[in-house]
C-alpha cells in the first residue's frame, strides 16, 4: 500500500492526523492532505518473528488496539499529541452530545 505523502527534509514541523473509524476506515492525513486510506484493518504480515500464534491471528479484523509512534530510523520529535475518542453520546438532545462521535454510547448521555 503506497502513500501519496510528500517527503519532508530537514527541520520542519509536519502535522499528521490519523483518523480511525472503529473497524471500518482508517485515514492518514499529512498537512491537511489525505495521503493514505484503507478499510477493514486486520492482523497480518510476514515480518513478525517469535510471536504467540494465539495473539497474531492473520486475517482477524481489528476493532481495538494500541497507538504507537515511530520514526523508521531517523531522528524525530513529537509535540502536541491529542487523542479524541469517537465513542460517546450521539443523541442531539443530550447535554454532552458531540457531532464528531462515530460510535454511539447511549449510557454516556446526560440530559
Amino acid at each position: 500500500m503506497n502513500s501519496t505523502s510528500d517527503t519532508y527534509y530537514g527541520d520542519q514541523w509536519v502535522t499528521a492526523e490519523l483518523v480511525v473509524y472503529h473497524d471500518s476506515l482508517v485515514k492518514h492525513i499529512i498537512n491537511g492532505k489525505t495521503v493514505l486510506e484503507y478499510t477493514k484493518p486486520q492482523i497480518g504480515g510476514g515480518v513478525a518473528k517469535g510471536y504467540d500464534p494465539k495473539m497474531k491471528q492473520d486475517g482477524k479484523l481489528l476493532t481495538e488496539g494500541f497507538i504507537a509512534l515511530q520514526s523508521e530510523g531517523q531522528p524525530i520529535d513529537f509535540r502536541a499529541i491529542k487523542i479524541r475518542n469517537l465513542k460517546g453520546c450521539t443523541d442531539p438532545k443530550a447535554n454532552n452530545f458531540k457531532a464528531y462521535y462515530q460510535v454511539s454510547d447511549k449510557e454516556a448521555c446526560t440530559y
